[in-house]
């Protein structure tokens, strides 16, 4: 990526998306990164690069929200917009035991809601940019093993919505030249993920912001784990 690009994370108060803000300031680049409530994390990333980070409060299940800032975003050109935001509720659960209310808070949170913020916010990135969703290998059918049901079962409604997000747009004249990526970071060690997962953020993000800089300017959608590697749907 060019110096001075921009990179606009939702979902960036914690976790994978805090991660995410961290290594594209390091990296040198402007960064906007979306928050529902203060994060004094996200405040002291920014603090360290100064003049790099600006922080917009939106929650990704609000439609208005997200128009809103939409609006306030007007003039600006974002490089990459990556939608980090996600749940994990009833994750040991199956269809049987798990609560209504909970599994439909995972699909809205996790399948439509970032889909529905890449349709809000698509127009404000360049034809070279990249329009990227964190999905996760669970989302993948073909490697369906029964971990995580429920949860899975929202990644994939995730990536069924993607893909027909970019097929809508392959039938306008011209097509869509940028590149879109649902990203499988791995199964990684936060507040989400839990204590048990496999990886650090540092064997993840720096990874993943690697695929996304790699991707500028490579038309199409990509299912990808963060070596880049191509995923089964």
């Amino acid at each position: 990526m060019a110096d001075e690009s921009t990179a606009l994370i939702l979902g960036a108060s914690r976790g994978l998306g805090l991660a995410l803000v961290e290594e594209f300031l390091g990296r040198g680049h402007r960064v906007i990164g979306t928050v529902r409530s203060p994060s004094p994390a996200l405040d002291k990333a920014g603090a360290a690069h100064p003049g790099r980070l600006e922080v917009e409060t939106v929650d990704i299940t609000d439609t208005n929200g997200l128009r809103t800032l939409r609006q306030r975003l007007e003039e600006r050109s974002i490089d990459v917009v990556i939608v980090n935001a996600g749940i994990a509720l009833s994750i040991e659960k199956s269809p049987a035991q798990v609560d209504d209310q909970d599994f439909v808070a995972m699909m809205l949170t996790n399948a439509l809601a970032p889909v529905r913020a890449i349709e809000v916010l698509e127009d404000l990135v360049p034809a070279d940019g990249v329009l990227a969703v964190m999905s996760s290998e669970l989302g993948s059918i073909e490697m369906a093993t029964g971990f995580w049901q429920l949860y899975s079962a929202s990644k994939a409604a995730l990536n069924m919505l993607m893909k027909s997000f970019v097929s809508r747009r392959a039938k306008v004249p011209g097509g869509d030249s940028r590149a879109v990526l649902l990203l499988a970071p791995g199964w990684v060690r936060t507040d989400m993920g839990g204590a048990g997962a496999l990886y650090g953020i540092e064997e993840s993000i720096p990874k993943v912001v690697d695929v996304v800089e790699a991707s500028r300017g490579v038309p199409g959608l990509r299912f990808v784990d963060r070596f880049g590697e191509i995923l089964p749907w």
